[in-house]
């Protein structure tokens, strides 16, 4: 970070050197004793509480960023709370490679975070924090690899779609039983902005959230709009103790997708309505809270609140892992153009409300695709370039680092789905719906130039072994990419690995509310129908199930990328969590030079 940087903020971001077996930062004057040049007795056991638990993230060869939240009990309201954090390559703390003075205080809502660096590569820390007599859980992390290294294998899992509301988070349990991971990526959504919808059911221990300045949603619940609103949403869902304990276990990689801010969201703009209305004040308060209760280095990316802009955070990075593994995390909200096809002018040919009304079918759902071709072409003339996911810097970068890297594996952190996702009605139903849809519009499939010009890099730079891990659809998919999506004349370049939400609503019941009317809701009785139907229409796609709710793991070696689908049970008859939550595992391999996939199915 630059000086000026660094200064905005040091009482938010702190960065500390381990040194032989101890380093004691240096503290402000506040924290120190006073009177008589004496130190004051610490406060009783008790005075102080973790109620987020511990945490660490963005785990590199020689650092890793720290993280807690620590309030007062009881009594001094608005004050600092002086704290310490403790770094050990020894569980019982006796040897010390860290030890830093921190101050949790109001403006960030009492969270605190640091960075320390000069640890050792591919080595296992504990970490705890010290307030008063009160002591943190212990959490366990561990470095990267030295960037270079030859190492054998590499484990870690990626999650996405937690929903507080909906479903339950006994997936989670399964994968913190995983203690061979390396790391976790999660890939959006990690909170959700509403609360309160009549929709789905939750497992007793998550009750309902009452948001402080929540506002009317049209589905009957609240949207979050405050900063006091989101941090509601982090305080609450981190009050878990099954993420409490992924977070305690292993360090984590994460990237937002659209609910840290707002459904389907682009830049600052939210899309509850056909207006696609601006809120650069909301769109800060979410990125303000995102920063707090992540732990993400801010040394490699910025955050700036003095900064007035809706992008005034950067969070696109890349960690390498040895030679074995580069992941490149992209930002795919906070860049992107509009949603190609506009949802008022599809308001305004079928004679609906186009300001106030949600037309979403015909815009971002179930587009025809000579539509999308139309829009995209208007779009294109308009912005002087093809409308983009991931805006033209991003993209350059993702470019830059792709042709740079040297590892084995490539891995995109990608929020959206980039398997193609057809369906050809031509042949069996009747006009105007005899024509080719475009399933989702909202990810990749909705921005087919941008799309191309991704995979036609990859191809002409002659990319090998790059794998997207990929989130937001609430559903399983493998699927092979190409440059061009037509598998008759397309080459496949990349392979797409979705896994479906921890909690959140399976897509095949909003396509079940989508097609609502249409000739398509006959072909989706069920989740198997509707499998293999996008199946038949989407031959690149090799496993698909738009049921499914869990989470993703990965055995990484030079030969062969292999990933675990993670299906768990949904609530039982009485809506409760079941105890025993495995439904089944399918076991997704891919062979290093081949852009191909091994299913095998009920592992």
């Amino acid at each position: 970070m630059d000086r000026r940087r660094f200064l905005s903020l040091s009482a938010f971001y702190t960065v500390a050197a381990a040194s032989g077996t101890l380093v004691a930062c240096h503290h402000s004057s506040d924290d120190e004793g006073s009177g008589n040049g004496g130190t004051p007795p610490p406060p009783p056991t008790g005075a102080y509480a973790f109620p987020q638990g511990v945490a660490s993230g963005d785990p590199r060869d020689t650092s890793v960023v720290f993280w807690t939240r620590c309030v007062a009990n009881a009594g001094g309201a608005g004050q600092p709370v002086p704290l310490t954090l403790q770094v050990s390559p020894l569980a019982d703390f006796s040897q010390l490679a860290a030890s830093v003075a921190l101050s949790a205080v109001a403006a960030y809502d009492y969270t605190v975070r640091a960075k320390v660096t000069g640890l050792t590569a591919r080595t296992t820390y504990y970490y705890r924090f010290i307030a008063g007599g009160d002591i943190s859980a212990m959490g366990t992390t561990r470095t990267a690899p030295a960037a270079n290294a030859s190492i054998e294998r590499l484990r870690f899992a990626w999650f996405t779609c937690q929903n507080w509301s909906a479903n339950h988070w006994q997936a989670m349990t399964l994968m913190a039983a995983e203690t061979d991971l390396d790391f976790v990526v999660h890939l959006g959504d990690y909170i959700y902005e509403t609360v309160g919808s009549p929709r789905d059911a939750a497992e007793p221990a998550h009750p309902l959230i009452t948001l402080p300045d929540g506002v009317p949603h049209a589905d009957g619940g609240f949207y979050a709009n405050s900063l006091a609103d989101y941090r509601t949403l982090y305080r609450t869902y981190r009050s878990d103790a099954r993420l409490q304990t992924v977070h305690a276990r292993f360090p984590l990689i994460a990237i937002w997708d659209d609910h840290e801010f707002s459904d389907d969201c682009w830049q600052d703009h939210q899309t509850y309505t056909n207006a696609n209305e601006r809120q650069t004040a909301r769109r800060r308060n979410a990125n303000q809270a995102w920063a707090e209760y992540l732990p993400v280095d801010w040394g490699d990316v910025s955050f700036d609140l003095n900064n007035a802009n809706y992008d005034n955070i950067r969070i696109y990075r890349d960690f390498r892992f040895g030679a074995l593994l580069h992941l490149m995390m992209t930002d795919e909200r906070l860049y992107r153009d509009d949603h190609v096809v506009s949802e008022a002018a599809i308001a305004q040919g079928l004679g609906h409300d186009a300001v106030n009304g949600n037309d979403i079918v015909g815009s971002r759902y179930f587009v025809p695709q000579q539509v999308l071709a139309q829009f995209e072409a208007l779009d294109t003339q308009r912005l002087g370039r093809v409308p983009s996911i991931l805006g033209p810097t991003q993209t350059q970068w993702w470019k830059d680092t792709l042709k740079a890297s040297t590892a084995t594996w490539k891995v995109w952190g990608n929020e959206v789905m980039m398997n193609r996702m057809w369906l050809d009605l031509r042949s069996i139903a009747p006009a105007p719906a005899n024509t080719v849809f475009v399933l989702d519009c909202d990810a990749w499939d909705g921005y087919p130039s941008h799309k191309a010009e991704l995979m036609s890099f990859v191809k002409t730079q002659g990319i090998a072994n790059l794998v997207a891990i990929t989130g937001d659809l609430h559903a399983f998919q493998a699927g092979i990419v190409r440059d061009n999506p037509d598998p008759a004349t397309g080459t496949p370049v990349m392979v797409d690995l979705m896994a479906a939400g921890i909690s959140s609503r399976p897509f095949f019941r909003d396509v079940a509310t989508y097609s609502a009317g249409m000739p398509l809701a006959s072909l989706i009785s069920s989740s198997g129908v509707l499998d293999t139907f996008i199946q038949q229409n989407n031959p690149d796609m090799l496993y698909a199930d738009h049921d499914g709710l869990g989470y993703a793991s990965a055995t990484v070696t030079a030969g062969q990328f292999i990933t675990i689908f993670n299906k768990v049970k949904s609530l039982n008859a009485d809506g409760t969590a079941p105890q025993d939550a495995l439904a089944k595992r399918t076991r997704l391999t891919i062979n290093a030079g081949a852009v191909s996939i091994g299913v095998e199915d009920n592992v």
